[in-house]
């Protein structure tokens, strides 16, 4: 006889085996952590600064104190099953100026069993014994994700360092790893003024190896770009809690420096600019459509054989390039003036010229020279007005020369570089350049970028200050003068550089 069984009975039997679905693995975690001695030996030598390492745990000091714990999780099938809990997650584009790569959903509430047990795990026993190593107290705060790289993602240099934040950590959970598939985790060193210099460390990840430091105002690293075309950098990473290091005053960046315009006269547009932007009705066009948006781009902006003419010319060895950093704010080549062919230098004179401020100012209709007549309702602020220029190009290609203007009570001014871009470049924001925000002309006239990409990177993105909304997006275009007025609440920055380029 078969007995029906009740809705009741069926209710229970689903949610007793959600309970189990759901039930917590525990984490055993590298048997070196849990030994005494081990704990003991790993907090002097934090403490005195040395190198230090017994079985699967090891800690180097240089550049900063870092350490790292092979085979942290015990057992290959926890880890296995991890990695799979974590790949079925729903994950998220994350893209500004500082990276790009995959997050997932904060994991502090996530019920999968292997998950949930990792978290025990790392913010209740590892908390503890970090806190002992650290000799500090750390919170209960739980901050943990996960991220995915993958091909051509990265995470530029930074530091770390948020209010609260004391140690930072990361665990791999990657496939066979090499260092040329990219991904390392790079450690910089740091000057006198507590600011990135260079490289000396590149961690490559490794299956269940965890990587833990203390974040200070020396803890400057990168993801590098994920070369590989078809390997995922899957990792779990977070932060513990506790009270921070002392940080020193934020050092500040001479400013540019900003010469007066020079004194040509209108013979200097006629050699050089596209003689339809010398109309003085065109320029009225140009004008109406710049202050419905603020932005315009003049294609074939130069005559045509002195675009050529620059542009082979700036591929000449003659040009001493040099590197721009620090690494947490730019990276990217500038040219020495005085090593510039002739053509360059002319070139370079046009956009510090005196015929050319006035030009900008019929293009914009701002107040770049003491000709222009002001509006009556003009505010006082936006009488000051600068216009900065860039150089735009790969290496390999070639670069560009801008320039720029500021009316500053009747005398105007100017600074500019002319910049080599190629595989690695960018521009980061920071608070300097924030609290230096300024009513501003911004101009960029790039070279050699035949066949570039959006994918490529390199465009520049203009952003509202600390929110993420992208204002606009300047795509380099050779030969294509792009003009972007900009306010103080208005910041812009270069998209790193990826190796498809």
């Amino acid at each position: 006889m078969t007995s029906k069984r009740t809705q009741d009975e069926l209710d229970h039997t689903d949610k007793r085996k959600k309970k189990k679905k759901n039930c917590v693995e525990l984490a055993k975690l590298c048997p070196d952590v849990e030994d005494e001695s081990v704990k003991r030996a790993m907090k002097e030598a934090w403490g005195c600064g040395t190198h230090w390492s017994q079985g699967n745990v090891e800690l180097d000091c240089d550049p900063f104190p870092h350490c790292i714990i092979k085979n942290f999780l015990s057992g290959q099938t926890f880890a296995e099953n991890l990695q799979r809990e974590l790949l079925e997650l729903n994950f998220h584009e994350k893209s500004n100026d500082l990276y790009k790569f995959k997050q997932s959903d904060d994991l502090k509430k996530r019920k999968e069993p292997h998950i949930a047990g990792l978290r025990a795990a790392l913010f209740g026993p590892f908390r503890s014994w970090l806190g002992d190593v650290l000799g500090v107290e750390l919170e209960n705060t739980v901050d943990i994700s996960c991220a995915r790289y993958e091909h051509t993602d990265v995470l530029l240099c930074h530091d770390d360092e948020l209010e609260g934040r004391r140690a930072a950590f990361i665990l791999y959970l990657v496939p066979p790893w090499e260092s040329s598939d990219g991904g390392t985790l790079d450690l910089y060193a740091t000057d006198s003024n507590f600011q990135p210099q260079s490289i000396v460390k590149s961690l490559v990840p490794s299956w269940n190896t965890l990587v833990l430091f203390e974040v200070s105002p020396v803890s400057f690293h990168q993801v590098r770009e994920v070369l590989s075309q078809d390997k995922c950098r899957l990792s779990v990473s977070g932060w513990f809690h506790g009270s921070s290091l002392e940080r020193p005053p934020r050092y500040k960046e001479p400013s540019l420096p900003r010469t007066p315009h020079l004194p040509r006269d209108e013979t200097v547009l006629l050699e050089w600019v596209n003689p339809v932007y010398l109309d003085i009705s065109y320029q009225e066009k140009i004008q109406e459509e710049f202050e419905d948006s603020s932005e315009i781009q003049l294609k074939d902006f130069l005559r045509e054989e002195k675009f050529k003419e620059v542009g082979e010319a700036l591929q000449q060895a003659q040009i001493l390039w040099t590197k721009r950093g620090p690494p947490n704010k730019r990276c990217f080549e500038a040219a020495s003036l005085d090593t510039l062919p002739e053509c360059v230098t002319d070139c370079w004179e046009l956009f510090n010229s005196e015929a050319f401020f006035l030009l900008l100012s019929n293009f914009t209709g701002l107040r770049l020279h003491y000709l222009c007549p002001a509006d009556d309702d003009e505010d006082e602020e936006e009488a000051k007005q600068k216009a900065e220029g860039e150089a735009a190009g790969s290496s390999t290609e070639s670069s560009a020369a801008g320039a720029s203007t500021e009316k500053e009570l009747s005398t105007p001014v100017c600074c500019g570089s002319i910049r080599r871009w190629s595989h690695g470049g960018y521009t980061l924001l920071h608070d300097g350049e924030a609290e230096k925000a300024e009513y501003a002309l911004d101009l960029l006239l790039p070279f050699g970028c035949t066949g570039w990409q959006s994918e490529f990177g390199g465009f520049t993105c203009y952003v509202a200050n600390e929110e993420d909304e992208e204002l606009l997006t300047v795509y380099p275009e050779d030969n294509s003068l792009a003009l972007v007025y900009r306010d103080k609440e208005t910041l812009k920055f270069v998209k790193h550089i990826n190796h498809k380029s």
